[in-house]
């Protein structure tokens, strides 16, 4: 009888203490937050990005292209939305994925003919030619189509356009897919400005021209060099990951809770897993990286010192040399190859209206000057050197001056659904001009 009422009256003790903690967090609460605890929104705490947040990427380095795009997964990015709210259907922006070459494309690569009376024309280039694909393409196999030539064949477009991608890139992305006996009828490369602008930011970055975008690639080696971290850094990292799965652990041991007084005891715990994990963040960051000369991936310096007029003069000869090089893979295989120079903002003598000029003019833009600099110098090496090298080049930088209405949809380089459709239309008229099975 007497363990009895001992027992009860632990059992009370015990229920008064959890009421009473239960109260005193309940006003803590209310004190702290100005909200009842049972009318909390359910929310987790964002927590400040480990080293692989701020590594994560839509691109992966790519052992022949520098770079490419993540693998068979859907795209979107923010000219996505632009371009859908432009009249660029929904049921178009969501068949937008990656092949198993990162590019942005419904086929897998190679892609054989099933039918003799297919043609194929492949599209290089930059983001101007990867949304030139998505967007522009069906507008110009519209207008091809009105040829007499064109009217009995199957047009496949294939999209061999990545952003960032520049010369030499293009040469060696045609060059790896002949070689694994991709099939392509013709050839429209559309590229210029990121040969200038992103070339440009090379030099000034410290890399070669020659080299793959440092503002792409730069990034995906210090991911790459993650791998070989040193061994403070790793017992760094793993303290981190650690941590931070304890608090995601906490977090949702939390939104399921429904006491004050666990509630208080769990995020008293929290705060400090969370201030033990921003310090070994900050800690992280400051341990030295491995040297240089360590790292897994060698981008290769300037070759030569250039100032701003060697500069672009080089980047015109290796963007015509490179031209010319794609010009002749194509040939002997009956193939034929048009090269198109990109209409830009800063190279044009477009008159903006003040809402367009908001949207795509910006003095502060890293490739504005590169630009004015080096497209005279990309269309002087068209004259002296792509065209009398007999190569189909056709310059594009005023197609879209005398457009009225609004063709841009970024300050950097890229268009709006009507300025790729006008686009898609010079292009079309560039290739029935050029020599080909259609025009003898």
């Amino acid at each position: 009888m007497i363990k009895t009422r001992t027992a009860v009256r632990l059992l009370v003790s015990a229920l008064v203490f959890l009421l009473c903690a239960e109260a005193v967090a309940l006003v803590w609460y209310y004190a702290t937050t100005g909200t009842l605890f049972y009318e909390r929104p359910e929310q987790a705490q964002e927590l400040e990005a480990a080293p692989a947040d701020r590594l994560a990427t839509d691109f992966a380095v790519h052992p022949y292209f520098g770079f490419a795009h993540i693998l068979n997964a859907g795209f979107h990015d923010e000219r996505t939305e632009l371009l859908k709210r432009d009249g660029w259907p929904e049921s178009e922006a969501a068949k937008s994925r990656t092949n198993n070459f990162g590019f942005i494309s419904p086929y897998a690569y190679p892609l054989s003919k099933s039918r003799p009376d297919q043609f194929f024309v492949g599209i290089f280039g930059g983001s101007v030619g990867m949304w030139f694909c998505q967007v522009a393409a069906p507008g110009l196999i519209e207008t091809l189509k009105q040829h007499a030539y064109f009217q009995a064949r199957e047009i496949v477009p294939l999209c061999f356009s990545q952003s960032g991608y520049k010369q030499p890139q293009l040469a060696q992305v045609l060059g790896f897919f002949l070689s694994i006996g991709q099939p392509l009828d013709l050839v429209v490369n559309i590229d210029g400005f990121n040969d200038v602008a992103l070339g440009g930011l090379n030099d000034a970055r410290g890399l070669d021209i020659s080299m793959p975008s440092a503002q792409h690639i730069e990034g995906l080696v210090n991911v790459v060099n993650q791998s070989t971290l040193t061994p403070a850094k790793l017992e760094s990292l793993a303290a981190i990951v650690a941590d931070r799965s304890r608090l995601t652990d906490l977090d949702d041991r939390m939104r399921r809770n429904r006491s004050a007084a666990i509630h208080l005891v769990l995020g008293a715990y929290h705060t400090r897993i969370r201030t033990r994990y921003v310090q070994e963040l900050a800690r992280y960051d400051s341990l030295p990286s491995n040297p240089p000369t360590n790292s897994l991936v060698q981008l290769t310096p300037p070759v030569a010192a250039r100032d701003r007029d060697r500069l672009f003069g080089d980047i015109a000869a290796l963007w015509a040399r490179s031209s010319i090089l794609m010009r002749d893979m194509l040939a002997p295989r009956g193939a034929s190859y048009v090269h198109i120079l990109q209409p830009n903002q800063y190279a044009t003598a477009r008159r903006f209206s003040g809402a367009e000029a908001a949207i795509a003019l910006n003095n502060a833009s890293p490739y504005k000057r590169n630009v004015e600099e080096g497209y005279p110098r990309l269309q002087a090496a068209a004259r002296t050197s792509l065209l009398t090298s007999g190569v189909a080049f056709f310059d594009a930088t005023h197609v879209l001056d005398n457009e009225p209405s609004a063709v841009y949809v970024d300050d950097c380089c890229h268009y709006n659904v009507r300025g790729n459709r006008l686009l898609a239309d010079f292009v079309a008229a560039s290739i029935l001009k050029t020599r080909g099975p259609w025009n003898p």
